[in-house]
């Protein structure tokens, strides 16, 4: 099973680029990111053609996830529990059909800049939920996938030059020690697992040519439990979508499992 994470930074405004990568690659499933668009305006048809299930939860103009299915999707959740007064669309889960079952999320975790401001207690308050739900999903020993735009630079490996990011939320210390903790529930990153080199970058700026200069950073992740950690194969990150016409800042990465 192929899984594939992708923030596709408005899905209408690139569905040429994200339709030419789906018939290339073809995906088992995939979590998208900053769809940008209600879930009327989703552009289901174009992915169901594909052979695709879909099931969205969208925002206008803003933020929006979206999980994508050869098989059925069962058990589907919109948000992130733990804030009823939460509205943003950034979490999308559900169990993927087949011999053996996997529980998947669509996950974009807030950028949290700048500094000093309700975005950034937003963001690591978000991060706690999501660590509790995780700790939850890990208690029912099931392969799981936890997949999306984390916004967050784990270490100096993960970027181009740390020291231009250290007044960046995506890379402060409790940013960083946030996805530690979601890892020490017992979650495996999969680009670790598989290569774990320094420089594995998925998204560059469209700003100071930041992509010809090879100025990028790690944040797109694919956390695994353990019945997933011990079936990955393969883990691959696409960056050569990056240089496509209309390309979003983001790339897709991809990991394999054999269940």
């Amino acid at each position: 099973m192929k899984i594939a994470t992708w923030n596709v930074n408005s899905v209408n405004a690139r569905l040429e680029t994200v339709l030419r990568w789906f018939e290339a690659e073809r995906p088992d499933v995939a979590c998208l990111q900053e769809i940008k668009c209600v879930d009327e305006k989703f552009p289901a048809e174009a992915f169901e053609r594909l052979g695709y299930n879909v099931v969205v939860h969208g925002q206008k103009t803003y933020n929006g996830v979206a999980l994508l299915s050869r098989t059925p999707l069962e058990d589907v959740r919109r948000g992130l529990p733990g804030d009823d007064a939460d509205e943003q669309a950034r979490y999308l889960e559900a169990v993927i059909s087949g011999p053996r079952p996997v529980r998947v999320a669509s996950i974009y975790l807030p950028n949290g800049n700048p500094l000093g401001t309700d975005k950034f207690t937003y963001k690591l308050a978000w991060f706690a939920r999501l660590a509790a739900h995780a700790k939850d999903l890990l208690a029912l020993e099931e392969p799981l996938a936890l997949a999306g735009d984390y916004n967050v630079i784990p270490g100096p490996d993960d970027v181009y030059d740390p020291a231009a990011w250290t007044g960046d939320a995506l890379f402060q210390p409790e940013s960083r020690a946030a996805y530690r903790t979601l890892q020490w529930l017992g979650l495996t990153d999969a680009y670790a697992a598989i290569d774990g080199a320094p420089a594995g970058y998925t998204f560059w700026d469209y700003q100071a040519g930041a992509w010809p200069r090879n100025h990028g950073i790690r944040i797109d992740h694919i956390l695994l439990s353990p019945l997933a950690a011990d079936a990955l194969r393969a883990f691959t990150i696409h960056r050569d979508t990056r240089g496509w016409e209309k390309p979003s800042d983001h790339v897709p990465v991809v990991a394999e499992i054999e269940l």
